[in-house]
């Protein structure tokens, strides 16, 4: 059975998220809302890597070479100004969609070996998952214009 080597990926990436985004939040502490909004983000994922905690002792972490190609990087650092935070947020964007679809494969585990405790948890996080995408979503939306058309009117 590979759903250790899933819980284990989910493990990594749900704490790499909360990383970036305590990242995002201070390295552009300049943006009220970024600050603010990241670091609620990240606790929510702080939530996840406890409420895996559970199912990793039940059914493990498992590294396996094949899906060792299927990881989440963390933010090396941050970048500055408006095109930083832009570039920022839709990383943050890509991780959050890998924590998103890695619920979803655990989720189909959870119905295929009807275990409704591992189907609660990711029902749970997942929800939390989206919001965390829709909040970035609505903000790459916001920093956009300003970042790319704005500021080359500038001289």
């Amino acid at each position: 059975m590979h759903l250790a080597t899933y819980v284990g990926l989910q493990h990594a990436a749900s704490r790499t998220l909360a990383d970036s985004f305590r990242q995002v939040a201070d390295g552009h502490a300049d943006e009220p809302d970024v600050h603010t909004l990241c670091h609620t983000l990240a606790a929510m994922s702080d939530a996840h890597v406890d409420r895996l905690a559970p199912v990793a002792d039940r059914y493990g972490e498992q590294r396996e070479d094949e899906p060792e190609r299927l990881h989440a990087d963390g933010l090396g650092e941050t970048r500055s100004g408006g095109v930083g935070l832009l570039r920022d947020l839709q990383d943050l964007y890509v991780l959050a969609s890998f924590v998103d679809i890695t619920w979803t494969v655990l989720g189909q585990a959870a119905q295929g070996t009807r275990d409704h405790e591992l189907l609660d948890v990711v029902t749970s996080c997942e929800t939390d998952t989206r919001r965390q995408l829709k909040w970035l979503n609505t903000r790459i939306k916001q920093a956009a214009p300003q970042a790319l058309i704005a500021s080359e009117t500038v001289t």
